[in-house]
């Protein structure tokens, strides 16, 4: 165990993408259930598939959070008391919870269930953290709004332990507490439902009304975060778990984004050197929105908004995942996920893979046939790789 050591904590959407980030460095990992949860669109986990989850985790010394953070209403209480038995018997570590009943029925029902305060609480104060310490809160997730020394404040003043995003999404709203959803399309976004208005395209007028004429149209939101650069400095002041969004992204996004983070947050830990600028271009391109520090360093301003026009192309990068290796013929047997051919230039990578590039120089199907090109989605196929790759490793285009 390194000293010092920081909880890369990752989201899961279900037990596939679960699996996936524990595989590529993850220390935890958040899901949601089917009732109780702001990922209303993702696949969420029944009782049976959260028992599974942490049986898994735990046989790898990882823990399963599970989320409980919508904005509670009268009606919603209804059956939380059962939830609340069921995920604690299921072997749940903590659960996040934003809604202050919520966290006393949880400690009526469940008292020695550990709590974390989402980030849906808006907690930017040490005030606040020593409010909810009092009240026997384990962590705080603090909000995204927060600086580097307001941050640090928390942690020296209070003690308690501090959870941070490092990359991901970011609300117009604080920390998510929006009401444009519920007005424009009556999908509530504190309970689940964000339609992602501010990533709408707007008309804009005058104050006569008359409509101002632009070639791209008006957008509110922000720009994605990622913390990369700030990695040792979040470190140095203490902060106990590095979080990253994304419970609705893919395996491939997940595994990317987690494999980065794990590199550079071991190599700090164990002052290794490594390439900054490398991980920043990986970063910039699993995504496809830009993604900048926000708050931590500075204010943000109108280089970390999107104002007119944004472009948010999805790439092809995933090309497939390692079935097999055959290391006396040097052929991995890969699952195709995007298109690609003889010639292209593309690496791998894995968890315990050292990231490889090569040509693909030859392509054969299931019928042991030679084939110039690999086009039907999820095709067994075997290609030419002369470096050992491993099961579930990753096979993208060349970055």
């Amino acid at each position: 165990m390194m000293e010092n050591r920081v909880e890369l904590l990752a989201p899961a959407g279900d037990l596939e993408k679960l699996k996936w980030a524990l595989m590529y460095g993850a220390d935890a990992v958040y899901i949601g259930g089917r009732d109780f949860s702001l990922r209303a669109n993702a696949t969420n986990f029944s009782i049976e598939e959260i028992r599974e989850a942490c049986l898994y985790a735990h046989k790898l010394n990882k823990k399963v959070y599970v989320t409980i953070n919508i904005v509670f209403h009268n009606k919603d209480f209804k059956g939380l008391e059962e939830y609340i038995l069921d995920i604690y018997k299921a072997g749940v570590d903590a659960v996040i919870v934003s809604d202050l009943g919520c966290i006393m029925k949880i400690k009526e029902v469940c008292p020695n269930i550990e709590i974390h305060l989402s980030t849906q609480a808006s907690c930017m104060n040490k005030e606040s953290a020593k409010f909810y310490k009092n009240l026997g809160i384990k962590r705080v997730v603090l909000a995204r709004e927060c600086s580097k020394d307001e941050i640090k404040n928390i942690i020296d003043e209070t003690g308690i332990d501090t959870e941070c995003f490092i990359h991901g999404a970011m609300c117009v709203g604080l920390s998510g507490r929006c009401v444009l959803s519920n007005y424009m399309t009556n999908r509530d976004s504190n309970r689940g439902g964000c339609s992602q208005i501010c990533r709408w395209d707007f008309d804009l007028y005058d104050e006569d009304k008359n409509e101002i004429k632009n070639d791209t149209k008006f957008t509110m939101c922000s720009k994605d975060l990622s913390m990369l650069r700030y990695i040792e400095d979040m470190i140095n002041i203490g902060i106990k778990s590095f979080k990253i969004e994304g419970r609705m992204r893919s395996i491939y996004y997940i595994a990317t984004i987690v494999h980065t983070y794990r590199k550079v947050i071991d190599a700090i830990l164990n002052k290794e050197e490594f390439d900054i600028i490398e991980a920043e271009r990986i970063l910039r391109r699993v995504a496809n929105r830009d993604n900048v520090p926000q708050f931590f360093d500075k204010k943000p301003g109108v280089n970390e908004q999107y104002y007119l026009g944004r472009e948010e192309i999805s790439n092809q990068d995933f090309l497939g995942i390692v079935l097999d290796y055959d290391e006396k013929n040097n052929i991995a047997t890969i699952e195709q996920r995007n298109y690609f051919k003889l010639g292209d230039e593309v690496q791998i990578f894995g968890p315990n893979t050292k990231t490889i590039t090569f040509k693909i120089e030859k392509i054969i199907d299931e019928e042991n046939n030679l084939i110039d090109v690999a086009r039907h989605p999820r095709q067994i196929i075997k290609i030419n790789v002369s470096s050992k790759v491993s099961k579930n490793d990753i096979m993208r285009i060349k970055y």
